[in-house]
């Protein structure tokens, strides 16, 4: 039985990858200008985290995107805007919302509360604490404050625990850290970095249309973009010719739609004096079984390299939700639907494959993968972290199967030097009960993607959920912690963990890894958790 993430579905907005480029020098400067000031903070109150500190929350987490493409959309900006709606309180700082920003809002700037300084310091330099974060805590003072907390009859029978300082990659805190424990969702902190090591942040999942020039048959082949879209207020981003005729969708912000790439198909059909094709769809980019070992769940559609709105029955954008049976004679059979109304009269789709002859009529293509680890991320999207873990496959040589992911991501993360002795990925989701994964991993995975050296790895943190804000931490830490927490959650039955970053009341940045396995209650297990990870915010642990 698969227990679904304890969160509101929609909490956070569907869209990841704008970007902020006009506004990132100033925001540099303002970081710089604030950093000290939460060095001095103490046991903050909810309040400080929505209205205090106006513009530097936002600066000091865009320095940590600055040197990659987007810039978190879906956590910090997001946090902000839905705050400062909710509590109508006034910051002082437009964010890039009015006239030459990023965002899309228009009208005079409009002042909004930034959330707490999670993402303080990720954007130093290498080779020593960056501005306003000092060495991490350790030694028997912070044992002393986990201890008793994690010894908790609510997180079950087995529990393994992690803290590292950020700034060194020095673990402060280990307990059976090296110990191999189920991880939950928390595999998609290792799935989002193999996928930006194997492909890079700037890579693009492409679909097409071809055409086979000796039978005129068209193909619709899918490129494994599970943000793929139908819907109807996606239609109208505007597009661009890539240098290989490649149609994107809008200029990376929105998701590519199929209704697109269906005028473009037929337009292209026209020239070619062509009104009907027999239409046939092609899957072949992937191999093995689309059937998750789960079976069939709520929480993800069956893996193939074509559908869209992955497959989801209802109008949701995250979450459960019933799904399709056929994801891709689904898809096929909406696109057919869309050539008509553009004039081409299409056969009912059946599957194929195209062959090295068709010509390609047109493309859509998805926002960049840091984009898709953003959206991965925030959301616990699982059909995304199942598509990226495919993608790591192919780019490491493996098939696109559930046996080249378990090969795949491993390989890409001991290529890292990260301490994969022990672990096992039989998925890119966490919802395989047989994944094993370590606090230790974690934790130094999440330290490799706060290495300046590695800004490709960026959107990792950029893309965690905020406490109190976004995704699957929007409802949990109202007593503390909120803003200052970011972390993957991880639920299946008897498995609660936690992974993540957070700023502790004396400005220092850690990273820190909760597993626990055997757990009898969800709520107080997560409940548990949270209050692990607040410690660590309001403890100097000196």
């Amino acid at each position: 039985m698969v227990v679904p993430e304890l969160r509101p579905w929609r909490a956070a907005g569907p869209h990841a990858g704008r970007t902020a480029g006009a506004v990132r020098p100033r925001l540099a400067r303002a970081a710089r200008a604030v950093a000290p000031q939460f060095a001095r903070v103490t046991r903050p109150k909810t309040w400080q985290y929505t209205a205090g500190a106006a513009t530097a929350g936002l600066a000091l987490a865009a320095g940590v995107v600055t040197a990659v493409g987007p810039w978190d959309s879906m956590g910090q900006r997001t946090a902000e805007r839905d705050r400062a709606v909710a509590m109508e309180h006034a910051g002082g700082a437009d964010h890039g919302r009015g006239p030459g920003g990023s965002g899309t809002a228009s009208g005079a700037p409009r002042p909004a509360p930034s959330a707490g300084a999670v993402l303080t310091g990720l954007g130093g330099t290498a080779g020593g604490a960056p501005d306003g974060v000092d060495a991490g805590p350790g030694g028997t003072a912070l044992a002393d404050a986990l201890g008793p907390l994690l010894d908790d009859p609510a997180l079950g029978t087995r529990r393994a625990a992690s803290v590292v300082d950020l700034t060194t990659g020095e673990r402060l805190y280990g307990l059976d850290a090296d110990t191999p424990l189920t991880p939950a969702s928390t595999t998609k902190i290792a799935t989002a970095v193999a996928a930006l090591t194997a492909l890079g942040p700037d890579h693009r999942l492409t679909t097409r249309t071809a055409l086979e020039a000796d039978t005129g048959e068209l193909v619709l082949v899918g490129g494994g973009d599970p943000t793929l879209t139908a819907r109807e207020d996606h239609e109208d981003h505007e597009d661009h010719e890539d240098d290989g005729g490649t149609s994107r969708s809008g200029s990376g912000e929105g998701p590519a739609s199929l209704r697109t790439l269906a005028e473009k198909t037929a337009a292209a059909l026209k020239e070619r004096d062509v009104r009907k094709v027999t239409l046939s769809y092609d899957t072949t980019l992937y191999a093995g079984t689309e059937k998750h070992p789960i079976g069939v769940n709520e929480n993800l559609a069956d893996v193939t390299a074509l559908m869209a709105d992955e497959a989801r029955t209802d109008d949701s954008t995250s979450g459960p939700a019933p799904r399709v049976p056929d994801p891709a004679a689904e898809a096929a059979r909406t696109f057919a639907g869309f050539l008509e109304r553009h004039g081409i009269n299409a056969s009912p789709p059946g599957p194929s494959k195209a062959t090295d002859r068709a010509d390609t009529l047109a493309t859509v293509s998805s926002p960049p993968l840091s984009a898709l680890v953003e959206r991965m991320l925030t959301d616990s999207d699982n059909d995304i972290a199942e598509a990226l873990a495919r993608h790591t496959a192919l780019a490491t040589g493996e098939r696109a199967g559930f046996d080249g992911v378990s090969a795949a991501v491993p390989d890409r993360l001991e290529q890292l030097g990260l301490p994969v002795r022990g672990t096992r990925f039989h998925d890119g989701s966490g919802l395989d009960r047989t994944d094993r994964i370590t606090a230790d991993l974690l934790t130094a995975l999440l330290a490799k993607a706060a290495d300046p050296a590695r800004p490709e790895l960026r959107p990792v943190l950029s893309g965690l959920p905020v406490a109190g804000f976004t995704g699957t931490l929007a409802g949990r830490y109202t007593e503390g912690g909120a803003g200052l927490v970011r972390a993957k959650t991880g639920t299946l039955t008897g498995v609660n963990t936690l992974a993540g970053t957070l700023v502790t009341a004396d400005g220092r940045l850690l990273g820190f890894a909760f597993l626990a396995s055997g757990t009898t209650d969800a709520w107080s297990a997560q409940a548990a958790l949270d209050r692990a990870a607040t410690t660590l915010v309001s403890c100097g642990c000196a």
